[in-house]
């Protein structure tokens, strides 16, 4: 990292500067960058897929670390600027411009990535969300590091009757492990978001037998797509939900935000796969 040009000299010399629309918030703090990058443990010799790498600060911090990363950037403006690592950096890069949300991640990370991301805020739940709902489990990618708006954060890592407990809560550790690792003051952007962040560490466990990932995808966006109405209005419209909450005793006045994990998982298996 000693012999790069400053991050700040880079972001001048191409004129760089954060595209709301695009989300970005650039993050130039070196040794919070390596805090970041240190998360998912030793890099040596691994995999990382990069989301909205920007001019490259996490980039530096990951290939510092010994990692091959293969960075996707939609901005046309920074490829330029990640080009550059790799002279520092050979064969340890790639830079693929495109669209996170259209690329097979799979096939241009490889099995056993690390998915470490300072991710855009406006495709960050859709990217996560579809990581989660990996049909595969264990999925292709080996761990999860990702920073978001603490808010989103909350809402990962909430347990049963938290204000912020929803689907992205279930989602995330019905079969997986999920923790705020890191908690990232506005003031370490640039520009400073209105809003605090946090880096969410999620590793995948042993995912409950019987369980239809498809289901448990459309059972919590029932469920939670009208969280303030009882189960009873919020699954109706779900293939034997009504009749699989009585046969587990779950009461159906109860609303979504009170059901355990567990609750969830078993609810899910019960129903079984639903078609269409």
């Amino acid at each position: 990292m000693n012999s790069l040009p400053p991050l700040r000299e880079i972001i001048a010399r191409h004129g760089l500067r954060a595209n709301k629309a695009l989300g970005q918030n650039f993050l130039l703090d070196g040794q919070l960058l390596a805090r970041i990058a240190a998360i998912p443990g030793n890099l040596e010799g691994q995999n990382v897929y990069e989301v909205g790498p920007g001019p490259g600060g996490l980039t530096r911090a990951l290939l510092s670390a010994g990692a091959s990363v293969v960075a996707v950037e939609r901005d046309d403006r920074c490829i330029a600027a990640l080009d550059e690592l790799t002279q520092y950096f050979p064969g340890k890069l790639t830079v693929m411009p495109g669209d996170a949300l259209a690329i097979d991640e799979r096939k241009v990370a490889g099995a056993g990535a690390h998915i470490i991301a300072n991710l855009p805020y406006n495709i960050g739940t859709a990217l996560l969300v579809r990581w989660l709902t990996e049909r595969e489990w264990p999925p292709w990618w080996r761990s999860l590091t990702l920073m978001f708006q603490e808010e989103v954060a909350r809402r990962i890592v909430a347990q049963p009757g938290n204000s912020a407990y929803g689907r992205l809560s279930v989602l995330a550790q019905w079969r997986s492990e999920a923790a705020i690792a890191l908690k990232v003051h506005r003031s370490a952007f640039v520009p400073p978001p209105k809003v605090m962040s946090a880096v969410v560490h999620i590793t995948p466990k042993q995912a409950p037998d019987g369980v239809f990932v498809e289901t448990m995808g459309k059972l919590t966006q029932a469920a939670f797509g009208q969280r303030r109405k009882m189960l009873r209005q919020s699954l109706k419209n779900l293939p034997d939900a009504l009749e699989c909450l009585g046969n587990l005793g779950i009461d159906e006045t109860r609303r979504a935000e009170t059901l355990a994990i567990s609750e969830y998982v078993n609810l899910a298996r019960a129903i079984g796969p639903i078609e269409g």
